[in-house]
């Protein structure tokens, strides 16, 4: 897996919306959910599972979270991309253009 990338969205009348934390949550559940069903043999899921418990374990992740709250409040689209390097996960906060929910 090279990378993935978890995209907050505030919530809208039309969309609701996730937290990076509730985000990075559904999806470690879904991974977690994938691997019960299909087995460890899912190499690609089993590092995006570690990779997402890494995250919410990581005191860089709360900086995250507040970065990207703020960005949300401004309008900004954000996501955290997360990468592998030398079998590690990575986190990057990525401002896009555009409007959130856009």
């Amino acid at each position: 897996m090279e990378s993935f990338e978890l995209e907050p969205r505030y919530s809208t009348k039309e969309i609701p919306g996730k937290c990076l934390k509730c985000l990075a949550e559904q999806e470690l559940n879904s991974c977690l959910m994938l691997l019960l069903r299909d087995g460890d043999d899912d190499e690609e899921a089993r590092r995006k599972f570690e990779a997402l418990v890494a995250f919410l374990q990581a005191p860089e992740s709360q900086r995250l979270r507040d970065e990207s709250e703020r960005l949300l409040a401004e309008g900004k689209r954000v996501s955290v991309r997360v990468t592998f390097r030398d079998d590690r996960p990575r986190y990057e906060l990525v401002v896009g253009e555009g409007e959130a929910g856009a």
